[in-house]
């Protein structure tokens, strides 16, 4: 049995591929143009039901990377969650949370917590028409 290398498409390549297939282009013309069977164009547009999944966006209650930098320098001043809470008009126990979620009070790093915190928002969740066929 021949192995098959996965079929990675950069970001740019995805779009192209939704643009063309919102613009009702065949899933084996899009594979022609990407040199790939038309296969791998499917397990690109399965999951979502082929219809385009919503760009990715956080929350305005989230904390921003800004906030989490001024946690991070409150931090390397040796201030109290309390403090640093007042200074940003939030509650101490999200600025807790954030602490202990990302490394706590000596290893919080802001940069590394904004990513990681990106990460493990991330859902891989089928549409609902992928869910319920009928």
């Amino acid at each position: 049995m021949k192995h098959r290398t996965r079929i990675n498409f950069s970001a740019v390549q995805r779009t192209d591929i939704w643009d063309r297939w919102q613009r009702g282009e065949s899933m084996r013309s899009i594979g022609r143009l990407f040199e790939r069977e038309s296969s791998s164009i499917y397990a690109l547009l399965q999951p979502s039901g082929g219809i385009r999944p919503p760009t990715r966006t956080r929350s305005r209650f989230a904390l921003s990377l800004a906030e989490r930098e001024e946690i991070s320098r409150g931090v390397a001043r040796q201030q109290s969650m309390r403090c640093i809470a007042r200074r940003l008009k939030r509650s101490p126990s999200t600025i807790s949370r954030e602490l202990h979620r990302n490394g706590g009070y000596n290893g919080y790093r802001a940069a590394a917590a904004d990513q990681a915190t990106w990460d493990r928002a991330h859902r891989p969740k089928q549409c609902k028409l992928a869910q319920h066929r009928a």
